[in-house]
């Protein structure tokens, strides 16, 4: 039988989605006279930006999220409910729940963020995984690793082996972010981890269908991200349409390329909720929003983060950690107004329309390698190591909690300064997709195949 949420003489706010927007959000409805419910199908929050060194070993997941309770825990009206939603009655300003429940609200939240957007051809999510989750980075950890270890088995077993090649399809911040980080790994920490091959001689590929890598940003930092992206020895090359991806090769129109890892990084869709809810949405998914960030007809309901499509100055506001925190943060300042006994119920003149205040971006690219786009509190466009060390502190001082703040701060310095990595673990299945097929591919090397037998009781 299903439980309804309600009852009590205090109004009620219902958020859904404990990313970037929800956390800030209901933070901020915890300390209003209200009874909030999280409702989350995780039971921590992910701190996405970094989420890309999970996927390269640099640090472990438990770094970069944080239990949703333990963020929560001095805020006695706020309730966390590990579930997910997938119905709505906005009439009655009811959320069903997959485990049955009914939650009822007279405020509501929705940040349930965005995935991968494989253009329609969803079958190649199998082959090509993109970067959203913790299961994405431990998959594309494992992906790379297993490659140098089976590279290097076959080289003990034949004296040859397929081409290290990487292809990342995608060049935004998080395509840059992981061939940085895959050259960086192969090139500097694990030289000396192989008798049999050289990481170094790996090789990755960027693919990009737009004509500059970073299109997002200023022309001279998409310029100065090439040569650091040149000098790490990446590949890049843009207007390059993928046609198709299958098991270790990707086809640029007739042009066949060899792939011994293929990651996803081209493309992203809202989350389906918004479209669940019948509310107007963009050809992506997202909802469309008012000044207040309600979509239309609902006074009541507020579209946070990646689900949103907020224009301002005629410009959609990009879909990344910085707006979707203040957007939580706004609604939440809102909400509090609206339920304040000497304000009006329909909201008029009760808060100045959302306005995303732009500090700036960042890229990293790889060790003592990012670019940054500085607007907040002074202008510059910086790129190697002054933008790293801006990248460095700025995304330290945004994790939540204390200890992961000190662990990060400590692996990174142990990193760095040791040239070692502790989080390359190999968990999952051995096989790669692909590697079967290339079997043979490769240049012979001059050293005979070893004798296995040979090395058994040495």
């Amino acid at each position: 039988m299903a439980y309804v949420a309600g009852g009590s003489a205090r109004k009620r706010a219902v958020v859904i989605g404990g990313g970037f927007a929800g956390i800030h959000a209901v933070l901020g409805l915890g300390k209003l006279p209200l009874d909030v419910t999280l409702v989350d199908r995780r039971n921590y929050h992910l701190f996405q930006p970094l989420l890309y060194q999970v996927a390269l070993a640099v640090l472990s997941p438990a770094e970069i999220a944080q239990p949703i309770r333990s963020i929560v825990r001095d805020y006695p009206n706020i309730e966390v409910l590990m579930d997910e939603a997938v119905g709505f009655d906005l009439e009655e300003q009811r959320v069903q729940v997959k485990s049955g429940a009914v939650l009822e609200y007279d405020y509501l939240v929705v940040a349930t963020g965005a995935t991968h957007s494989y253009f329609g051809k969803d079958e190649w999510a199998k082959l090509a995984p993109g970067l959203k989750t913790v299961e994405d980075a431990t998959e594309i950890r494992r992906r790379v690793l297993l490659a140098f270890e089976l590279a290097e088995r076959q080289m003990l077993e034949t004296g040859r082996h397929p081409a290290l090649n990487f292809v990342i399809i995608g060049g935004g911040p998080t395509g840059v972010e992981l061939a940085g980080a895959i050259s960086d790994i192969a090139k500097l920490y694990m030289a000396k981890d192989f008798r049999h091959i050289d990481p170094a001689e790996a090789q990755v590929m960027i693919l990009e269908g737009s004509p500059n890598i970073l299109g997002m940003y200023p022309e001279d930092l998409q310029q100065m991200a090439m040569k650091q992206l040149e000098a790490l020895g990446v590949k890049m090359r843009t207007g390059a349409h993928v046609t198709d991806v299958q098991p270790g090769y990707v086809m640029v129109g007739d042009e066949r390329i060899d792939a011994v890892v293929t990651l996803w990084a081209a493309g992203v869709q809202a989350s389906p909720l918004g479209k669940l809810m019948g509310l107007e949405t963009d050809r992506r998914g997202c909802v469309l929003v008012d000044e207040h960030l309600n979509p239309k007809g609902h006074k009541e309901i507020f579209i946070c983060g990646d689900l949103a499509h907020f224009e301002q100055d005629g410009k959609q506001v990009p879909g990344v950690a910085q707006p979707a925190m203040q957007m939580g943060d706004y609604v939440a300042r809102r909400i509090g107004r609206l339920t304040a006994a000497s304000l009006g119920s329909d909201g008029t003149g009760v808060e100045e329309g959302f306005r995303y205040f732009d500090k700036g971006d960042m890229a990293t690219i790889g060790r003592k390698a990012a670019v940054a786009k500085i607007v907040w509190p002074f202008k510059a466009h910086w790129s190697g190591f002054p933008a790293w060390m801006t990248w460095l502190v700025v995304h330290i001082f945004f994790l939540i909690g204390f200890r992961s703040r000190l662990a990060v701060f400590l692996k990174w310095a142990w990193t760095y300064l040791t040239f070692t990595d502790g989080a390359r673990l190999i968990t999952g299945s051995l096989e790669l997709p692909g590697w079967e097929a290339q079997e043979g591919v490769g240049e012979a090397v001059d050293v005979p195949p070893v004798d296995i037998a040979s090395l058994k009781g040495n």
